[in-house]
Parts: C-alpha cells; sequence; structure tokens
C-alpha cells in the first residue's frame, strides 16, 4: 500500500479516455491497477476514469500514462488516512442484473424476495459487481440461463468469486473459480460460505493447473480479466471447453472488442452476443469445433 493513499482522476472526451484506458492496460507493470471509466456529463461529452493506486510505483506509472494523452485533465488526490475502500463500498447502490441481486453489508435490509440475491464483500479483490465489466458478465449469464443449463462452469480471475457464485446458486453441479491472486481466493472462498454456494476457488496461474483441468471440459468459461490475457488464453479456454460450450469474456474496452473477438473466430468459436456497458465489452462466444 501506498505511503499516502491517492486517487487518480483524468477527463475528458470519450475517445481520448478510452485511448488512455487501453494504454493502462497495455502496461504490464499496471496490470493488477484498480481503475474505472464511465461517462461522466452525456450533455457535454466528458469521460472520466478513476484510479486507486496500492502503491507509490503504481500511482507513479497511472499518472505518467494517462498525462501522456493530450486532451486529459489528470488530477491526484489524497486520500483519508481510513478504509477508503470499505467507504466508497458503502455508498454504492445494489445491482441487478436480470434475476441476480448483488448488494453489500449496507444493504443488508434491501434484499428483494424471488431473486438470485449475492451478498459479496470485496475486501482486496476485484467484482463487486458494479463494475460495467462484471454487470455484462451476470446479464450474458441471466439471458443463457432462459434456454440452457451448465452443469460445469470455470471462472478464470475470479476476483470476488461473484461470477463462479452466481452460478452455484443457479444449480451449476460444479463450479470452480481460479486466480493468480492468493487473497481473492480467500476472499472468494468466504463469500461462497456467505452466500451458501458450493463454489470452490484455487490459486492457479494457469488453466493446465490440475486443480482447474480436473473438473473439465467445461460448459461455461467466465473470463473477466483483460484483453491482452484473453487474447493469450483464447486456445487454452477453448480445451476447457467442451464443443458447444460458451465462454463469457469481459475485462475489454470496446475499442478493444474486434480484436479480442478475432482471436477467438480463429479458434472455431462464434460471436452469439455483445453487451456493452459504458466504455466496457461483454462478448458471448460459443465453441463450435
Amino acid at each position: 500500500m501506498s505511503e499516502s493513499a491517492v486517487q487518480i482522476i483524468a477527463r475528458g472526451s470519450r475517445s481520448v479516455a478510452e485511448a488512455a484506458a487501453a494504454d493502462l492496460d497495455s502496461d504490464v507493470l499496471l496490470e493488477g491497477a484498480t481503475y474505472s471509466i464511465l461517462e461522466e456529463d452525456e450533455d457535454k461529452g466528458v469521460w472520466r476514469i478513476d484510479a486507486f493506486p496500492t502503491t507509490d510505483e503504481e500511482a507513479r506509472g497511472i499518472e505518467v500514462r494517462l498525462k501522456a494523452h493530450d486532451g486529459l485533465v489528470v488530477t491526484v488526490e489524497k486520500l483519508a488516512d481510513a478504509d477508503w475502500l470499505a467507504m466508497s463500498l458503502s455508498g454504492l447502490p445494489p445491482v441487478e442484473a436480470g434475476r441476480f441481486f448483488v448488494y453489500g453489508a449496507h444493504d443488508q435490509g434491501r434484499v428483494p424476495p424471488n431473486r438470485v440475491n449475492l451478498k459479496i464483500d470485496a475486501g482486496a479483490a476485484f467484482g463487486t459487481g458494479h463494475h460495467g465489466t462484471t454487470v455484462g458478465c451476470l446479464i450474458a449469464f441471466d439471458e443463457l440461463l432462459k434456454k440452457e443449463r451448465f452443469e460445469r462452469v470455470l471462472d478464470v480471475g475470479c476476483g470476488t468469486g461473484v461470477l463462479a457464485i452466481a452460478a452455484a446458486r443457479t444449480g451449476s453441479k460444479i463450479a470452480v473459480g481460479t486466480d493468480i491472486d492468493a487473497p481473492s481466493v480467500r476472499i472468494a472462498n468466504e463469500n461462497a460460505k456467505l452466500n451458501m454456494a458450493d463454489a470452490k476457488f484455487v490459486h492457479a496461474s494457469g488453466l493446465n493447473d490440475r486443480k482447474v483441468r480436473s473438473h473439465g471440459p467445461y460448459d461455461l468459461v467466465f473470463a473477466n480479466i483483460l484483453a491482452p490475457p484473453l487474447i493469450a488464453l483464447s486456445q487454452d479456454i477453448k480445451e476447457a471447453l467442451h464443443i458447444g460450450g460458451v465462454a463469457i469474456l469481459s475485462g475489454l474496452l470496446r475499442t478493444q472488442e474486434r480484436r479480442v473477438t478475432a482471436a477467438y473466430l480463429s479458434r472455431g468459436f462464434v460471436v452469439e452476443r455483445r453487451i456493452h456497458r459504458d466504455a466496457w465489452s461483454a462478448l458471448v462466444l460459443r465453441r463450435m469445433g
């Protein structure tokens, strides 16, 4: 954690903000950086990036990358010496995505009946359900569940585990999540217990890990990560699925959609649906061969 926690804010046009976000994604030294991008003022065409670096080095890297883009106004604000992550989450409203209702402890009394209610504690992991990529995955999954069931589900880069937990809560007999970040795996397993979901999360560096392969081939693979690893993992994700299986991919910007799609089309997938939330895209692809 940085000695003095900061929030980095950048504002500009959509094209400039999306280019800057893609620049952050391309930097391997910022692979674990947490940021969001959204439209702040529709009338004025202002888009905003909010980044929350966890180290001084990461803060410097993000600031340099953002300031390199002309037309982007970048400010750095110090955060109070407090649990700013918990504080920011406490102000977030619950998320509704089809049949799914994702909420935090502060929304305990607002849980509706007749929904798949998922209580998610983020801790230090990514994926409360509020990010456009996670919402897109849940919407895609909800639509798929209207016509088919998935016995075996894998969640690559599980974060808080919300996607695998959603699968377990809707009838998947095997719901496995993996992450290269050990704290995220611990948090995901805690969230599974909290939601009484039969989902298991393992610390693994790739899809060829024995703990991952032993439950395959899968009917559905979630991969809500970043565009470069989505492309790099295209063959591994194909091999993790049986023919006819579905991949729900996100973590990519709309501007990165073409490159990611091309990688999977070349592996024998077909695109069934695209979902756009703010600047983000979620893809539903089916393995045909």
